[in-house]
């Protein structure tokens, strides 16, 4: 029987160089990548692993900075904005500290604020309100100090602050529960309480293509002067709704200026105003903000024209 003559080459397997090739171009497939960090405040749902902490993504000046009352924000409005610079899936902090010289004031705050997954905020701050020679006038003290702290949390429920449709804004709702630390007198000033909780709901958007930030929040509280003269009053004067409202210019990925509104109740009846401001923010680094402002408090406790400087920094990551 004749035998067949042994091929040139080795045979090859026809397939070989098809897989070949793609295993060189193929791009790496969303099965075979590692499990990647997250938590049950991401986006995508409840994920597995380890939280990135601390490892902010945002753009610049995107997380606001600290109110006076602690939560991200204006200095006096406070926004839909959640604290630390981290994106969905992580865990960010900032620490912020503010004074504001008035006449016949002195206003000094810090505190700390927790965001998580971009999604919940948790802040705790102090405020001493110094009543200098006003303390005299009134009363109680050559510079008596009122004291208040406040809890707040603050929830996005809807959109984004950058992304996403143009028309929809980042909305959170949220709440502050404040506690003065000086209950006798705050009664005795016509007070019904020392402690109290405010609700908010705020809408935040930053329009890229024109550089602008817009901010809206409506706030049912019963504080009076934000609560460091106490709550309601012992006559009946309750919640009320108020609005405070912000409005910013981006001159830079690094620079903003703009203004703010924030109305107040007068449930004591010593007419007290509304709440304006001027401010510049500049971010000198990626986690350092310093905040300067024009401000227009109106008439404290009896006391007008209550005009000064406002000044403030806070550290995020």
């Amino acid at each position: 029987m004749p035998v067949a003559p042994l091929p040139a080459e080795p045979p090859q397997i026809a397939y070989a160089p098809v897989l070949d090739a793609e295993v060189e171009t193929a791009p790496t497939q969303r099965a075979l990548q590692p499990v990647r960090t997250a938590t049950a405040f991401d986006e995508d749902g409840v994920q597995t692993g380890k939280p990135r902490l601390f490892k902010g993504g945002k753009l610049l000046l995107t997380n606001g900075i600290s109110t006076v009352e602690g939560s991200s924000g204006g200095g006096i409005a406070r926004w839909a904005t959640i604290a630390g610079r981290q994106m969905p899936g992580g865990v960010g902090l900032s620490a912020h500290a503010t004074a504001v010289e008035l006449p016949d004031y002195g206003w000094r705050s810090y505190g700390v604020a927790v965001g998580f997954g971009d999604r919940l905020e948790l802040s705790v701050s102090r405020a001493d309100f110094d009543t200098r020679d006003v303390g005299a006038a009134l009363g109680i003290g050559q510079g008596y100090t009122f004291n208040m702290d406040t809890f707040g949390a603050k929830l996005r429920v809807a959109g984004d602050v950058v992304y996403g449709a143009s028309w929809l804004p980042q909305i959170a709702v949220g709440l502050e529960h404040k506690r003065s630390r000086d209950g006798a007198l705050v009664r005795a000033l016509g007070a019904a309480d020392n402690e109290s909780t405010d609700f908010t709901l705020s809408a935040t958007k930053l329009v890229l293509a024109r550089s602008v930030l817009v901010n809206a929040t409506l706030r049912y509280t019963e504080a009076n002067e934000l609560g460091l003269l106490g709550f309601g009053t012992a006559a009946g004067a309750g919640y009320d709704l108020q609005f405070e409202g912000s409005l910013g210019y981006q001159l830079s990925r690094r620079a903003v200026v703009g203004a703010e509104y924030r109305s107040k109740p007068d449930n004591l009846g010593l007419g007290d105003d509304d709440w304006m401001d001027i401010f510049a923010a500049y971010a000198l680094t990626d986690h350092l903000t310093l905040t300067a402002a024009y401000v227009d408090l109106g008439s404290i406790a009896t006391f007008s024209d209550q005009r000064g400087g406002f000044l403030s920094a806070q550290v995020a990551f």
